[in-house]
């Protein structure tokens, strides 16, 4: 490849000025993939002199972005820059190993190399041979093999071992290219059939069974390899993670694919299958290249394959693609050290080290100088590090605790936190660690001393949990007297802040509870530790009382106990958007959508229903028509005039419902014990007939013979034809109805399980017929009788 172009160079110095501009500007979604595709689609219809900033720009911010590689040398192509062409594949190719990039390469090569003769067919050969080494293994690598094998064929041969040679050439890429899962597998096979054949049938047979089992191998892997190549977006663009669906579904496809070439799945050899896994490794980098978990796989498993060359080279790259992550810096240094390496290591360490440097760094550049070049080392730079503006006070407590317990020098460790504390006494982290370090040398006095300075000098929000270390303290190693006293200062200071509820004079129970336990040991029941809990959170909440009026989403609740109205409410009950229960309407599951059925509460043996529902509720009626309910038109008496006698029967004798739906068992009790009168189902149909409501329905639409009804318990019910119905005997159904434990009964779902009812209380039915859906509903069996 030729060494970089001056209009590259001049193309690359104006893109990184418009980012300072950009920059300047306020532009702050670097990332922004709708801008970069604007700004693609800008620069094609340029010419390339000035396109060329607008695709660095691009690059720089999406180095893998193989389709704006692609349009970039193309657009140099169209203008045959060979040269920076040349320049731009050297800074790509291997990076994004995409097909159609390399397709483009391989065009390349070839239309330079096509009048050079013999000399230019062997570039070209070579070219191909480069391809085919990177990126053969795709599943999308039929064609490119293909492409190969044709002009594999069209290479001329003068002399006989010419011929030979380009057989063989020819052999070798079929028996390669049959073997790799594809998408072409198939028609590859079948060309490569042919291809022998044509050659020798003898020497064709032996071959192709041969490589039989190898290529349904191959093509039982494409199988499987397909289902996961499938759900992988070849167009995303590699961005940070943002935590989106779509960007967690793409990271857990690759996942998915990384571990099943990782498997051997084609149980091949080892090379090869390292060889593909790698392939998928970067390929996955091109879409997942902002993630450093992707980064540390990839460079363990080169060091767990072991080469461990290659993993220093991942993680070369992935330093280079996020210089801002400082774990993948400590994985990369741990690598090192892991193989001896010390001083590439601590250069490691001391990239991180500067005026920038966190305490994190420091503190464990401190460790590595303990484990690697003695304690005398660590303890030179921590003389270095706490002149750092950055150095905090971990810095201190990390050296303290390394000196006490890997060196056993308590002496030192002591005149680390003494040091520490004249310049952290603000930090009520420090004072806790500092604690930690004396209760472990029983330095009880010093303790004691330790928590009085502190607790002078921190403001009181800031020494919460210092008071609580010290009660601890004192309940665990002091007297009696002084667990009362430390116990008394804590609720004067923090009343002061609104931490403790119960006035500094008063005391509680629950402090008796944590004078008394121990770990997970406690001197009262679970219910009654609930119970001091929130009575303490409601004692901590006492100035926080509002009115109800003034709070939305908040109830008041007067307490017994004299703690007076309490807000109960939370900072997310201030987002939850509540239903307007104003407009409840209750449910009838026969009633069509936009209709209801809200009776009158003054209609005897009527769910009555809230008189604070202003809406005007329609009953359809039995006629098909409907009528509106409240006084605005009609009452119930006159929706009742165009009912069927036994369905007003029926409904008089339904009982109140309090809630929101009625008792089963008394409702089911109602069905068999109403009292419809029997006649001739002609007589409903004429008084219905003569109602001013209009047309009423036949009797077989009232007795439901000829259509589906819905039961009670909402499933559809078709009556049987009278021809099929079964002869049943009925001596008695009115005394076993009064005998029958009716409440005991689930709800019947159909006609069957209503006769098997009827047969338990030991009715024998006499009568012929079905049950109409109109019977069921009045609860009665209707039928012809013999």
């Amino acid at each position: 490849m030729a060494d970089e172009g001056t209009v590259s160079a001049d193309a690359r110095t104006e893109a990184e000025t418009k980012d300072k501009e950009a920059s300047e500007s306020g532009v702050s979604d670097k990332y922004n993939v709708e801008a970069a595709e604007s700004l693609a689609a800008k620069a094609l219809l340029l010419p390339i002199l000035d396109a060329a900033p607008m695709y660095e720009q691009l690059l720089s911010t999406f180095p893998t972005a193989a389709k704006y590689w692609k349009q970039y040398v193309e657009a140099y192509m169209a203008v045959k820059n060979d040269d920076a062409v040349k320049q731009i594949f050297s800074r790509c190719l291997l990076n994004c190993l995409h097909i159609s990039l390399w397709r483009c390469y391989i065009q390349f090569i070839r239309k330079v190399n096509e009048k050079k003769g013999a000399e230019g067919q062997e570039e070209s050969k070579k070219a191909f041979e480069f391809m085919l080494n990177y990126i053969g293994t795709d599943i999308a690598s039929g064609p490119l093999w293909m492409e190969y094998i044709t002009f594999l064929k069209a290479l001329p041969a003068t002399t006989a071992q010419e011929g030979s040679q380009r057989m063989t050439s020819i052999r070798k890429a079929y028996q390669r290219a049959i073997v790799t899962p594809t998408h072409h597998l198939e028609q590859l096979w079948r060309d490569y059939e042919n291809f022998e054949n044509s050659v020798s049938r003898a020497l064709a047979k032996g071959l192709l069974s041969e490589y039989q089992p190898k290529y349904n191998s191959a093509r039982a892997i494409y199988r499987e390899r397909k289902k996961y190549v499938e759900d992988i977006d070849w167009t995303m663009l590699a961005v940070p993670p943002t935590g989106s669906y779509k960007a967690e579904q793409q990271y857990m496809a690759w996942k998915r694919l990384l571990v099943f070439e990782k498997g051997n799945p084609q149980r091949i050899d080892s090379a090869s299958s390292n060889k593909r896994a790698a392939f998928t490794y970067e390929q996955c980098l091109m879409y997942l290249y902002h993630y450093p978990d992707i980064w540390y796989d990839y460079a363990t498993w080169h060091a767990k394959s072991g080469s461990i060359d290659s993993a220093i080279k991942v993680f070369q790259r992935a330093l280079k693609a996020l210089p801002d992550s400082e774990v993948l810096i400590y994985a990369y240094a741990e690598l090192e050290e892991s193989q001896g390496a010390i001083q590439p290591a601590k250069k490691i360490y001391e990239s991180l080290l500067g005026s920038n440097a966190t305490a994190l760094a420091h503190i464990q550049f401190i460790r590595f100088l303990r484990r690697t070049e003695g304690n005398e080392a660590a303890f030179k730079y921590f003389l270095e590090a706490r002149k750092s503006s950055n150095c905090s006070y971990h810095v201190y407590v990390a050296y303290a605790m390394m000196a006490f317990c890997l060196n056993k020098d308590s002496k030192t460790a002591h005149n680390v936190f003494e040091a520490g504390l004249k310049r952290f006494m603000h930090e009520a982290g420090y004072i806790l660690e500092y604690a930690d370090f004396l209760s472990r040398l029983n330095d009880d006095r010093n303790i004691r001393a330790l928590f009085e300075r502190a607790l002078g000098s921190l403001p009181p929000k800031e020494s919460v949990e210092v008071w609580k270390r010290f009660v601890q303290f004192e309940q665990t190693y002091g007297d009696l007297a002084s667990v009362l006293r430390v116990e008394q200062r804590r609720k004067e200071a923090l009343s002061q802040i609104g931490e403790e509820g119960a006035p500094a004079s008063e005391g509680s129970l629950h402090d008796v509870v944590s004078r008394y336990s121990f770990m997970d040991l406690w001197p009262c029941s679970s219910m009654e530790l609930d119970h001091l809990a929130r009575q303490e959170w409601l004692g901590k909440n006492r100035s926080k009382r509002a009115d109800k009026s003034t709070l939305p989403n908040g109830t008041m609740d007067n307490s017994s106990s004299g703690i007076g109205p309490i807000i109960k409410t939370s900072t997310a009950s201030a987002k939850i958007v509540y239903p307007d229960t104003s407009r409840m309407v209750v449910y009838d599951p026969r009633q069509k959508p936009g209709s209801g059925f809200v009776p009158n509460a003054t209609t005897p043996g009527v769910a009555a229903v809230s008189s604070s529902l202003s809406f005007t509720p329609v009953v359809p009626s039995i006629v098909g028509t409907t009528k509106s309910i409240g006084g605005t038109t009609k009452s119930l008496d006159e929706i009742f005039k165009v009912m069927p006698p036994a369905l007003v029967a029926f409904i008089t004798n339904l009982p109140s419902v309090e809630g929101p739906s009625p008792d089963v068992d008394v409702l089911l009790s109602i069905l068999f014990q109403s009292n419809i009168p029997s006649g001739p189902s002609s007589k409903l149909a004429n008084s219905a007939q003569q109602s001013p409501a209009g047309p009423a329905p036949s009797t077989s639409d009232l007795s439901g013979s000829n259509r589906s009804w819905q039961n009670l318990g909402s499933s559809t019910i078709k009556p049987t034809k009278e021809g099929r119905s079964g002869k049943r005997k009925d001596k008695d159904r009115q005394e076993g109805d009064e005998t029958a434990t009716v409440q005991s009964r689930p709800l019947p779902r159909d006609v069957f399980r209503i006769r098997q009812i009827q047969k338990a209380r030991g009715v024998t039915t006499s009568q012929t017929g079905s049950v109409s859906a109109g019977s069921i509903i009045s609860g009665e069996l209707s039928g012809s009788t013999e």
